[in-house]
């Protein structure tokens, strides 16, 4: 499950009872925001697009009269069944079968996922390359699918989640045939059910030859053996990009939450993963080539779970942390000078973090630069959005970045997308982490959420919508973001509540 807004904790809260159901409450909270000034253009044969989303969360569900059909088709005639017009009375039936199976909302339709595929091509048509940070299947995708197709066996199950992963990643390659997508998976992205997964698996090892299909032959092999062992592969990243990789994770197997699909807790995966990604990092830097990383989960703290449990971290508490360990944080933190810029989601929410070195006694390098990659799925009621990165392909370094939100929830393919410029929305010359720091240090000096700076942040946070709640908590948020450990974290919230 995600959070559509990991909800801060402290003093302020523990006074107050209501301001706390209200930043549990946030996704039923947003209100419109007004638009923000266009992108502004790329300058001349200096930087390339590069389309990055996530959160896809497609639902195959959402018209219950045609699973049987896309249960028993191959993935080449899913379109022909999707295609409108829907059945008499979707609505009610999907409603229905909700209820049905205890599932809560669902996420992306068909006819979501093809507007969002448009906004795509027509705000990211010449991209490089596209990220897909995790989660391109629906939440409680077993659930739905035994409640749809009863009686089914674990072997049906299985070939239709790697159906619907296929189906997905088919999809923004036809969208994108120039462009080369690299996958990582979700939480949810598994046959087993969310947050299981085994390594080595028949599901991990199919999965690797979609994900890998169009990677240049020589690096094709290795990516389907990392993939189908742990989930995880490196790749160079394409022409006009200049000797930079892309490492991708599944950092699932780093969740606090992650158990293998007996149940059993395994930390072998992760422990492997991480020692990979080291040698990576190491190797990265003494061949003078920049690196990308992407996950799913990221790396820091859960205000959300900490929150909702009641932990006060001045008086003793430790917050909840996303993953179960900061093994993978303090692998990539000392690589400021190595890694352009690390990707990840979860959250559905559109968010910056910094990621510092923050061990005693380490040499002076420049923070890692996050982008938290806000959901295409609405199911929080944030806007579906997207986000096209401006890269310079001398230094893979992003100089820039564009947001764009769709304004309608239902699929509507001549609605326009549009959203805020980051450069232009702070006022600052670039993107990095320099300019990263310039800005969580103006959040920090603002604790009532009143600048200009913050009230952009603030409003551009649940994708779309301006979160007034966020500005309640704002102080402890903005601890969050540049604060990836227990201690300093505790730090940085407690001086604020003094």
């Amino acid at each position: 499950m995600k959070h559509n807004f990991p909800a801060p904790f402290s003093r302020v809260i523990a006074r107050s009872q209501v301001a706390l159901l209200c930043l549990l409450l946030i996704a039923h909270a947003a209100q419109a925001q007004d638009n923000k000034p266009a992108a502004k253009p790329a300058p001349a044969n200096t930087t390339v697009p590069v389309l990055l989303v996530s959160d896809i969360h497609f639902e195959p569900f959402w018209d219950p009269d045609k699973v049987s059909k896309l249960n028993a088709a191959t993935v080449d005639k899913w379109d022909s069944i999707l295609a409108p017009p829907a059945s008499a009375g979707r609505k009610q039936t999907f409603d229905a079968f909700l209820q049905k199976c205890g599932c809560g909302d669902g996420d992306t339709s068909s006819v979501l996922f093809d507007a969002s595929l448009k906004a795509m091509k027509d705000n990211a048509s010449g991209a490089a390359f596209v990220t897909v940070s995790g989660d391109l299947i629906s939440h409680q995708f077993k659930k739905k699918y035994f409640t749809a197709i009863p009686g089914a066996s674990d072997t049906d199950y299985h070939a239709f989640v790697e159906k619907t992963i296929q189906y997905v990643v088919d999809k923004l390659d036809a969208q994108f045939p120039k462009a080369l997508v690299y996958v990582a998976l979700g939480n949810n992205d598994s046959d087993c059910d969310d947050y299981l997964i085994d390594e080595g698996s028949p599901f991990l090892k199919e999965t690797a030859l979609e994900v890998a299909k169009n990677f240049p032959t020589a690096e094709r092999k290795k990516a389907e053996e990392t993939f189908g062992d742990e989930g995880y592969y490196s790749v160079a990243l394409p022409a006009p990009i200049k000797n930079a990789r892309l490492l991708v994770l599944d950092d699932l197997f780093m969740s606090k939450n992650y158990r293998t699909c007996a149940g059993h807790r395994d930390p072998s995966a992760a422990t492997a993963q991480i020692k990979w990604l080291a040698q990576r990092l190491a190797d990265a830097r003494a061949a003078n080539q920049k690196l990308w990383i992407m996950g799913h989960i990221p790396p820091g703290i859960d205000l959300y779970s900490t929150a909702r449990k009641g932990i006060n971290v001045c008086t003793g508490g430790d917050p909840v942390m996303f993953l179960s360990s900061e093994e993978m944080p303090d692998a990539i933190a000392p690589y400021g000078d190595v890694v352009q810029l690390a990707i990840f989601a979860h959250t559905h929410m559109d968010e910056l973090r910094l990621l510092k070195d923050q061990s005693a006694g380490a040499p002076s390098k420049p923070p890692v630069p996050i982008k938290m990659v806000s959901s295409i799925s609405p199911i929080h009621s944030n806007l579906p959005s997207i986000t096209v990165a401006q890269v310079d392909p001398a230094t893979a370094a992003v100089v820039d970045y564009h947001v764009f939100s769709s304004p309608d929830l239902t699929g509507d393919s001549n609605a326009k997308w549009k959203g805020y410029d980051f450069g232009q929305s702070y006022k600052l010359a670039a993107f990095s982490s320099s300019t990263l720091s310039q800005l969580i240090a103006a959040f920090a000096a603002d604790p009532g959420g009143t600048t200009q700076d913050s009230k952009n942040y603030i409003g551009d946070f649940s994708a779309g919508h301006s979160s007034g709640t966020l500005r309640l908590a704002w102080p402890q948020y903005v601890c969050s973001l540049s604060n990836h450990t227990k201690q300093t974290f505790k730090a940085c919230v407690c001086a604020n509540t003094h």
